[in-house]
């Protein structure tokens, strides 16, 4: 038996713990069966933003004419594409794994791995057992895959696959219209091919505000074939390796579209129930995600969790932020600090891109809060104008007497930047002006930047 100070599963972020801890002079061990980064560098947020970009481009060049500037013999290298994407991440997975073997109290485990008890976890592929004072689980989560007739025999691709084709599909279908397929879509449909997006759902994106929700699905529906509230009923492939996917459409007429391609994006679910965690006893919720307590520390003193895996928000920064808390918690258990997630972003890469802070319509409404809400277009504001953007906007809720801001919703471009103008105040806790719009309205905003947009959304709740 191998003996450490802490034991770390999951080689995401996870590894910015186990590289402080060891920075103490404490001996650590890693477990990752896959590449090292998790799936934000290897099947998630990098390789496709990275794709996304090409998307992007082609886009600009399609709209170019709009500009006066006019682009003939338009052609796509799809292969170059993702060879240069999967260069980029393999290379940065590497270089990770480069870094922690030559770290001296770190010892990297490349195999998979489970509980055997408490603290003991066995390595399938050696055998060897190890146990350490310490566990921090972040094994993270996978594609879900719902339960189809046809479709676990059918050679279906999830998001990971996708990010690594070597041949673009002609036809594609997509079964999820939330942020992993609507990105994907963006991808492939920018790059010319045909879409279908099929969701049991009213709304694509269904979680984001309500205008944004709606003024999305109405964007793709114009790109691209949706079907919405629709009940996917069985999938085959045919002799041509053609995918035929049966449905009935929300008017309950029977639908089959037929594509050459099949990519199933309905979600992510925990990772918890390959380690074996009931030899462990810590606890799982009813979802499969890992239960901690405010400084992620699970119902077993001394075992740690943070990520997917406990499903609070699913982002790489989210999870980079537990990363903090985990490190100081494990090193002062006894003077431990709870995470604070407020102001806690997200940004979804699709075309148009969103991007949100805080609390939706839908969810004030739900609690009963009294809110004031402000609306402003791209296309009122210089720059909007100049990039001829006619659909984007900003969207402010805030508090109707003290005037905090409770959310912040952008559809448009560059969603994902203009939306960091908002979070350092939401992320303030004290004083008269904490969370106040009004200390984005006294700003002095360079005109004519876009981010004039977010000023002039501000200033129609401001003082």
């Amino acid at each position: 038996m191998l003996s450490f100070d802490l034991i770390v599963i999951g080689g995401g972020s996870g590894l910015n713990v186990a590289d402080s801890v060891a920075q103490h002079g404490n001996k650590v061990a890693v477990i990752e069966r896959g590449k090292l980064g998790g799936t934000c560098l290897n099947r998630g947020c990098i390789p496709s933003k990275l794709l996304l970009h090409s998307a992007d481009v082609m886009e600009v060049i399609r709209k170019s004419h709009t500009f006066g500037i006019h682009v003939k013999k338009l052609t796509v290298d799809f292969k170059s594409i993702v060879e240069r994407v999967n260069n980029i991440v393999d290379d940065e997975s590497d270089r990770l794994t480069r870094q922690l073997r030559r770290m001296t109290n770190v010892k990297l485990f490349s195999e998979e791995s489970a509980f055997t008890g408490v603290k003991t976890i066995l390595l399938k592929n050696t055998g060897e057992t190890l146990t350490a004072e310490k566990v921090l689980i972040a094994a993270g989560s996978r594609p879900l895959i719902p339960d189809i007739q046809g479709l676990s025999k059918s050679g279906y691709i999830t998001s990971g696959e996708a990010l690594r084709l070597t041949v673009q599909p002609k036809v594609l279908t997509i079964i999820g219209g939330g942020y992993i397929g609507c990105e994907l879509a963006h991808f492939f449909g920018s790059l010319g091919t045909k879409i279908n997006i099929l969701h049991n759902r009213r709304r694509l994106m269904r979680r984001e505000d309500i205008e944004i929700s709606n003024k999305v699905t109405r964007i793709l529906s114009e790109k691209y074939n949706v079907y919405l509230n629709c009940i996917t009923d069985c999938i085959s492939k045919d002799r041509n390796n053609k995918f035929h996917v049966n449905l009935k459409d929300s008017n309950d007429k029977k639908v089959e579209l037929v594509s050459d391609q099949l990519l199933v994006a309905a979600g992510r679910t925990p990772n918890s129930d390959i380690l074996n965690l009931e030899k462990t006893n810590v606890r799982i919720d009813d979802n499969g995600y890992v239960v901690t307590n405010e400084y992620l520390e699970t119902n077993v003193p001394g075992v740690f969790a943070l990520g997917d895996i406990i499903g609070r928000y699913q982002f790489k920064h989210s999870a980079n932020l537990e990363a903090q808390y985990a490190y100081h918690n494990i090193v002062n258990p006894n003077h431990m600090a709870a995470v604070d997630y407020s102001g806690m972003p997200h940004a979804i890469f699709s075309s148009p891109q969103i991007a949100a802070v805080g609390s939706t319509e839908q969810e004030l409404r739900k609690k009963h809060i009294s809110y004031k809400k402000s609306v402003h277009k791209y296309i009122d504001t210089g720059m909007g104008r100049a990039i001829e953007d006619n659909e984007g906007f900003v969207k402010f809720l805030v508090d109707a007497k003290e005037k905090k801001i409770l959310g912040c919703h952008i559809l448009g471009t560059e969603a994902s930047i203009l939306i960091h103008e908002v979070l350092p105040i939401m992320r303030l806790r004290n004083g008269a002006d904490s969370r106040s719009i009004n200390l984005i309205a006294r700003a002095i905003h360079i005109h004519p930047a876009l981010s004039e947009v977010v000023a002039n959304a501000a200033n129609k709740l401001a003082y």
